[in-house]
């Protein structure tokens, strides 16, 4: 076989550094983003923090340097591109950003022992030997976040053997499990949510009928009890409705995560940080967006300096001089689209921003969720001439406060339905009647997917009861059966 050189043309479209860099930066909320722009001024010294002095000064004419007698070296920089103030303009995050209400507020963290030193102490009771201590101790720190020991002791008893030399077998290790389970919290050292709620119900000191009956029950008939089979439970214990109701509430009462419990006061709670708060004052919104503590920045005075020395000197520079110029011109670089990539990005939010609230007015104006209109990303990248993909990077991480909640911006895209009369209304509408539907109902006997499909068609939705399924999933609304009450 021949070989043959052919020359070939491929269109591909690549994008630059500067556009990868504000697209990385779109994604990030504002905390995110704060520390972005942390790590930034740390990695390139020519970032500096505060506001440029000079950025409202009129500027000098520039100079020409294209000389030919000036050297190949000196030609590889254009000293404009780095001494010009004005292609650097110091950009500004936090002016105009803030509302009177903004507080530089810090979340307080309880200080105490951990879930694990907790059980720790209660293990240092017990007269165990130096073994039966350390495997003590190993399990403990194999429990999950809810309290649970979830990996397999098989797997345990390699672990011990390979990382603490401890030669041991399964029976031995689960009769520590049993001692873990003697523990508090109750529950703790459980493998699964049946034996959690056992442990519970048998810790209680005095045993009523109706904690008897919680045990069989859990013991038993745990299947049923969890798929709310409660004829089948009341035709096999020969008990009541109103027998079972009560066994039922005392289950209720038990602690499914009994880790959760003492690790609750020890985490610090993860608070949204919305990053457009839009107010509504007589009938007029305002949208801001939210750059709390973020620093102006601008590029290092010292930095330009370093270039204007060099555009001083007359003789040619050293090989070190050429390549110290070259470091400050790449640092210069990076901090300048640095900087124009964050306006960029602020330029993006609110044009973003802007969109969606002009499309969904009614809604942020009276806060019925009904008044939500059909919406989706094309419709906004259209309206102002983007990429949906840039949308996306908006609407899927951003937040927005406002009088009614704080959202994530994507929950006001939706798709299009039709109604008996043609209209056009949102699946969000159609949700908000769902889920109205799913609260109403008489728990005894919750409405079916079928049922529910017919009570909106009533209401002139035109929905199947697949459709009904799919919607009942998106608002985590379980299955009829498993919304029966007695």
């Amino acid at each position: 076989m021949a070989l043959k050189q052919t020359l070939s043309f491929k269109l591909q479209q690549k994008l630059s550094p500067q556009q990868i860099q504000l697209m990385k930066l779109l994604q990030l909320p504002t905390v995110a983003l704060e520390q972005r722009i942390k790590e930034e001024m740390e990695n390139n010294p020519a970032l500096d923090e505060g506001k440029d002095e000079e950025e409202e000064m009129e500027l000098t004419q520039h100079d020409d340097y294209e000389e030919k007698e000036r050297s190949e070296a000196e030609k590889e920089f254009n000293f404009d591109d780095y001494v010009d103030d004005s292609d650097t303009p110091s950009y500004k995050l936090t002016a105009n950003n803030h509302s009177k209400d903004d507080e530089d507020k810090q979340t307080p963290i309880s200080v105490g022992s951990t879930f694990q030193e907790t059980l720790e102490a209660q293990i240092n009771l017990f007269n165990l030997d130096d073994d039966d201590h350390n495997i003590a101790l190993h399990l403990i720190g194999s429990l999950d976040d809810a309290g649970y020991l979830r990996r397999d002791i098989n797997a345990i008893v390699d672990d011990l053997a390979f990382t603490q030399n401890i030669i041991t077998d399964k029976e031995h290790v689960e009769k520590i499990v049993k001692l873990i389970q003697h523990l508090d919290p109750a529950g703790v050292g459980a493998r699964n949510l049946q034996e959690c709620l056992l442990i519970q119900l048998n810790k209680k000191k005095h045993h009523t009928l109706i904690s008897k009956n919680a045990i069989e029950i859990i013991t038993n008939y745990f299947d049923e009890f969890s798929k709310k089979h409660y004829s089948k439970i009341i035709e096999k214990l020969s008990i009541s409705e109103d027998d079972l109701r009560l066994v039922i509430e005392e289950i209720l009462k038990l602690n499914p995560k009994p880790g959760n419990s003492s690790n609750d006061g020890l985490r610090v709670t993860q608070h949204i940080v919305p990053d457009f708060v839009l107010t509504v004052d007589d009938g007029e919104i305002d949208i801001t967006l939210n750059g709390r503590n973020t620093p102006d920045l601008k590029v290092s005075r010292s930095y330009k300096e370093m270039i204007e020395g060099y555009k001083a000197q007359k003789e040619k520079p050293s090989k070190s001089q050429k390549d110290a110029l070259m470091f400050v011109k790449q640092k210069l670089d990076a901090a300048k689209w640095f900087i124009d990539a964050i306006r960029q990005r602020q330029h993006t939010l609110m044009l973003t921003v802007d969109a969606i609230v002009e499309r969904q007015k009614k809604y942020f104006l009276e806060g019925d969720e009904t008044l939500i209109v059909p919406m989706i990303l094309k419709d906004i990248a259209e309206e102002i001439d983007m990429d949906i993909s840039t949308i996306s990077r908006v609407v899927n991480s951003k937040y927005i406060q406002t009088p009614y909640g704080t959202f994530l911006l994507k929950t006001f895209f939706s798709e299009s339905l039709s109604t008996d009369s043609g209209e056009e209304v949102s699946s969000r509408e159609v949700k908000k009647i769902l889920q109205n539907a799913v609260e109403d109902e008489d728990k005894r006997k919750p409405l079916t997917d079928e049922k529910l499909s017919k009570l909106l068609n009533d209401k002139g939705y035109n929905i199947a009861r697949r459709t009904i399924a799919k919607y009942r999933e998106q608002l985590n609304i379980p299955v009829a059966r498993l919304r029966k009450e007695i």
